[in-house]
């Protein structure tokens, strides 16, 4: 993923408003990140434990998403799989909600995934960050395949929240 600034960022966002892009909590150290490791850039919010932000690229633009995760401890012994990446956690994993963009998110309707607590797939896939013991299943595809296959998971979720 190429580098982006808090500008583009802000701009990005296709299921809030302006304002609330505006008001949104972006990271302080994105000259910081591995973005050369990245296939989105994820992080949630400190000041707001609920809230998650997803930014990728699509169509060669960055486009990003407001997330909602619960911030309790529900399920924290339960082992699960992020859809995007395949990474299985215990407690590493949540259901993420989109509202879904224009007319049909400001009538309520959203859309959800269970994705990496932390947003870091990419680091998991790549195996910069380690998720435990047995978080990464034993599979026949290479580097390169896995992370066209989770690409391709974050573009479908994008579509569902933009369809």
């Amino acid at each position: 993923m190429k580098p982006l600034t808090e500008q583009e960022i802000r701009a990005a966002f296709v299921n809030c408003t302006k304002g609330e892009a505006k008001r949104l909590a972006v990271p302080r150290d994105l000259a910081d990140r591995p973005w050369d490791d990245l296939d989105y850039l994820g992080w949630r919010d400190p000041q707001a434990p609920d809230r998650g932000y997803l930014v990728t690229e699509l169509d060669g633009r960055p486009k990003a998403l407001a997330l909602r995760c619960p911030s309790s401890a529900i399920g924290q012994l339960r082992r699960s799989m992020c859809s995007m990446c395949l990474t299985t956690h215990t407690g590493g994993v949540c259901l993420m909600v989109a509202s879904k963009a224009g007319k049909a998110g400001q009538q309520g309707n959203s859309v959800g995934a269970y994705i990496c607590s932390d947003l870091a797939c990419s680091l998991y896939l790549r195996g910069k960050k380690d998720a435990g013991v047995g978080a990464r299943l034993q599979e026949s595809l290479t580097l390169e395949e896995r992370i066209q296959r989770t690409v391709a998971n974050v573009a479908a979720f994008f579509a569902r929240v933009t369809a």
